[in-house]
């Protein structure tokens, strides 16, 4: 089923997500659902505060070198944490919560990831590039932070002048 995906200035969005306690088939049915969603979107990760669920889960499907996304390479993490991040990489980065906008956001190069999987079942991650990267900007959804607030003051400001230009042009 597809989610209705929550976009900027929703509010919501600043919610810090709570911790999953339940590994039933109600999450699983949910992160199915996100999949759909985010496959529909043409998204390569979803937290599952953009589509309205406070909870601290996200799915990742980093695009393979001829930029196919398949369901067996989707990662379900829930419950994440950053471990050992190193380096630092800028890297233009957009959102399906904020459409139509993109901007340069340093990010840790490398780090390491504890989570758990849709059992449950504890599991590590050694994740660098796009898949690093990745998991730092849903992380921060989950946090309530969205990449818009990592940009210089400068693309902050141009940010929110062609915001408001979007919205006067949808009225």
């Amino acid at each position: 089923m597809l989610l209705p995906i929550i976009t900027y200035p929703n509010k919501q969005l600043k919610v810090r997500s709570a911790e999953v306690t339940q590994f039933d088939h109600l999450l699983h049915r949910f992160l199915d659902d996100m999949f759909e969603t985010m496959m529909n979107s043409n998204g390569i990760g979803l937290a599952a505060i953009q589509v309205s669920n406070p909870i601290r889960a996200l799915i990742l499907c980093i695009p393979d070198e001829d930029g196919n996304q398949s369901k067996e390479n989707v990662i379900e993490i829930i419950n994440p944490t950053i471990h050992n991040p190193q380096g630092t990489v800028m890297y233009q980065e957009g959102c399906l919560s904020v459409p139509g906008f993109y901007g340069d956001v340093e990010r840790y190069e490398t780090l390491t990831l504890h989570y758990q999987n849709r059992h449950g079942e504890k599991c590590t991650l050694e994740a660098s590039e796009l898949l690093a990267i990745a998991i730092q900007h849903e992380i921060d959804h989950l946090d309530g932070k969205l990449f818009i607030e990592k940009l210089s003051y400068a693309r902050r400001k141009k940010f929110e002048k062609e915001y408001k230009k979007n919205m006067k042009e949808k009225k």
